[in-house]
């Protein structure tokens, strides 16, 4: 079993999940392009819910095959496991908030964990540029 490919594969499902999502809502909410400007509605929160997967699921994805490829094991595992549950925490946090403006618990902790697991990852690609 690899951690490392299960977690890429795991987000690439989530990534698609939350796109198809997007798409039923779309059809369910008789919008075909854009949306309005309510932080509560469903269409708003599946659109933002898969725009920010968009913006870090190719990153991750990425980094995760190339430690793997790499031979990387050790802490990296660790944050590609952290990383991963953050990224699918993220979006359950975006449709269980009251609305989009306001704080939540969860999308903090998920985007923290985004936010350091990327850096960790960023500072392994260091290490290994500069000690290889």
């Amino acid at each position: 079993m690899n951690v490392y490919l299960i977690c890429s594969g795991v987000l690439v499902i989530v990534y698609f999940l939350l796109a198809h999502n997007v798409s039923l809502t779309r059809v369910q909410t008789k919008v075909g392009f854009g949306t309005d400007s309510d932080p509560t509605s469903r269409l708003n929160r599946a659109i933002r819910a898969h725009g920010n997967a968009s913006e870090y699921v190719p990153l991750f994805v990425v980094l995760f095959l190339y430690f793997l490829a790499s031979g990387a094991s050790g802490w990296i595992t660790w944050v590609v496991v952290i990383v991963t549950i953050c990224r699918i925490l993220h979006p359950i946090s975006i449709f269980i908030a009251p609305d989009l403006n306001g704080r939540h618990a969860l999308r903090f902790v998920s985007a923290v964990g985004t936010y350091l697991g990327g850096l960790a990852l960023g500072v392994a690609l260091l290490m290994r540029a500069f000690l290889s």
